[in-house]
This record gives C-alpha cells, sequence and structure tokens, in this order.
C-alpha cells in the first residue's frame, strides 16, 4: 500500500554475490535474475498483504560505468487497486575513484500496469513515481539519496493530504559483510521524508507518513547461480501504518510495517 498510510515498492531482498557470481557478472553485460519470497517489502513496508511475490529482472552493464536493467514483482491489489504486478525500469551511471571510493547516479521509474485510484471510484491517478538518485560507496558500505520527479505513489491533495507529494525523498546507509565462504551479511537503514502530511489527522492523531526502516539479511550461497536468504525489518511511526486500511475493503486493515520477517530463494544467471 503505498499511498494511503502505505509506501511504495524494493528493498533489502539482495546481497553480495560470492566469487564465482561476482566474477561472472564483470564477465557478462547482461545478467538476469528471478526470485520467490515469503514477503516483498520496500523500504520497510509490505507491498504484498504480508503474502509471497514472484520476481525477476534482468540487467545491463557496461564497462565504462554504464548499467540499466528491468525488475518485476507481484503485488496486492489491496495496495493498488486494479493493478498485479510492479514493474521497475532504471539507468545510471557510476565509476570508480579509488580503490575504496566509488559513485553512481541514476534514474528509478515505477510502474504499475493497470492499477489506478479510479478503480475504487476515487479521483483517477496513476500510482507510477519517478526517482532520481545518487549514491557514494566507501569499501562495504553505500550512502544513497533517493528523490522523487514525480508525486509519490499517487500521494497528493485529492487523497486528503496538503499538498502534492514531488520531492519525497529517501535517504539509505547499506553495508554487507562476508562472514564465511558461502555467507554473508547485509545490514540496512533508511529514512523516508514526505514532503505533505495529512489534512485531517488519523484518530489517533497521526498526520506525517515520514517513518525509518532498518533491516538485516543473513544470505547463504548454496550454489554458483542460487541462494537463500533470511531477513527482518522493522519501519517506525506505527501510528500511522499499523491499521492502514486496503483499498478494496476500508474494513481489511493490516499493519504494513511494524517488525516483520521474510525467507527468499534466488537465483542468478
Amino acid at each position: 500500500m503505498k499511498l494511503r498510510y502505505l509506501t511504495a515498492s524494493t528493498a533489502l531482498l539482495s546481497l553480495a554475490c560470492d566469487g564465482a557470481v561476482a566474477q561472472q557478472a564483470a564477465a557478462d553485460p547482461v545478467t538476469g535474475n528471478v526470485a520467490i519470497t515469503s514477503d516483498y517489502m520496500f523500504r520497510g513496508l509490505t507491498q504484498t498483504w504480508g503474502r509471497p511475490a514472484i520476481q525477476g529482472g534482468a540487467d545491463y552493464t557496461n564497462p565504462d560505468g554504464f548499467a540499466a536493467g528491468f525488475w518485476g514483482s507481484s503485488i496486492s491489489e489491496r495496495s493498488y487497486p486494479g493493478g498485479a504486478m510492479e514493474l521497475d525500469l532504471y539507468a545510471g551511471y557510476g565509476q570508480a575513484i579509488n580503490i575504496d571510493w566509488s559513485w553512481r547516479a541514476g534514474v528509478y521509474g515505477y510502474v504499475y500496469p493497470g492499477a489506478n485510484l479510479d478503480q475504487v471510484g476515487l479521483p483517477s491517478r496513476s500510482l507510477n513515481t519517478a526517482e532520481a538518485n545518487a549514491a557514494l560507496s566507501w569499501k562495504q558500505f553505500t550512502l544513497k539519496y533517493n528523490r522523487t520527479l514525480t508525486d509519490y505513489f499517487g500521494v497528493d491533495s485529492e487523497q486528503g493530504y496538503t499538498g502534492d507529494s514531488k520531492g519525497t525523498s529517501y535517504l539509505q546507509l547499506d553495508a554487507s559483510f562476508p562472514l564465511a565462504e558461502a555467507w554473508s551479511l547485509a545490514l540496512h537503514a533508511g529514512h523516508t521524508h514526505y514532503t505533505t502530511a495529512l489534512a485531517t489527522p488519523l484518530a489517533n492523531g497521526a498526520r506525517s507518513p515520514s517513518y525509518s526502516d532498518f533491516g538485516a539479511t543473513l544470505k547463504f550461497q548454496f550454489d554458483p547461480h542460487w541462494s537463500v536468504s533470511g531477513g527482518i525489518t522493522h519501519a517506525t511511526n506505527a501510528n500511522f501504518y499499523r491499521r492502514t486500511a486496503s483499498f478494496l475493503d476500508a474494513n481489511d486493515t493490516r499493519n504494513v510495517g511494524g517488525s516483520r520477517g521474510f525467507v527468499m530463494l534466488q537465483g542468478t544467471f
């Protein structure tokens, strides 16, 4: 549920690959991935109403520093009325500064075919969202800033907010640590800052949808192309997200944030 006390799409699901897979990625300009996950978490919020998702995509990497790709996942119509799929399109460019430092900048588009708020009797509003981003990495640490070029997953005054949500930002810090020959650990912290708030507070007084999220994912690479991961996430601002209403039935509510766990089987080719 992106909007209406939810938010939008992809997160701490992939970790650093082991040496064999990393070497393959460096040698092959085009790589693909498929996954099954018990819960699709994006920035600390479930996008599948707590249910499993099927995911997959492909990436092109140029030795000169350009990269582009697409990625898709099943989603819940409770959060995206009329939609069943999220399609992400992205491109970027980056370079190494020295042996420890590197940078990257790019654009990212979240597309929801068929999803529109007019599917549930609200004013017509697409949930598609575009972001620009810039990242700086030092060794295994990456600091990344994302800023929307459009409304943030449809949030604007027509949905009861004080204004539009263009310029909403997400600041994240990620790190990955090899633990053993086939094991690795990824840690994540992020903060979503909305440029708007509800015009009328919720019953508990909450108005601002801004929140922070944290996560940790343990990955086991049991084959050069296959891995299994298990992770936990936590999102703050429970007053805003604890009782998120489905777009299909206002009486159908769920805590889309809070503390959650997931397991994922992923293949990379």
